[in-house]
């Protein structure tokens, strides 16, 4: 079972002058794909973090600044987005071919 805190909803209390937040949803025809696999991989394309999308297809990560890569697994298919991602806000969407 993944540890990872539940995705989507409000971004209160947490410093985006400080923090570097990834997030975004994973898509597949036109709807957002809940239960999806969303992993994190750095500049080298190691393993960073894994994160389970909301029932709105939402993924949130705390991360460092600098390039990133998230790829999306699910039983519709697989998607890949790169972003380069400095500290605040970052949203993305992961598009599942």
């Amino acid at each position: 079972m993944c540890g990872a805190p539940k995705q989507g909803g409000s971004l209160a209390g947490i410093d985006l002058t400080t923090q570097t937040v990834i997030q975004g949803s994973v898509w597949h025809d036109g709807a957002p794909v809940a239960g999806a696999y969303v992993r994190l991989l750095d500049s080298t394309d190691e393993f960073t973090a894994e994160v389970v999308t909301s029932a709105e297809g939402e993924f949130r990560f705390f991360a460092a600044p600098g390039d990133w890569k998230l790829r999306s697994l699910a039983p519709v298919g697989r998607g890949e987005q790169m972003l380069t991602a400095d500290v605040g806000l970052n949203e993305t969407t992961v598009a599942i071919d």
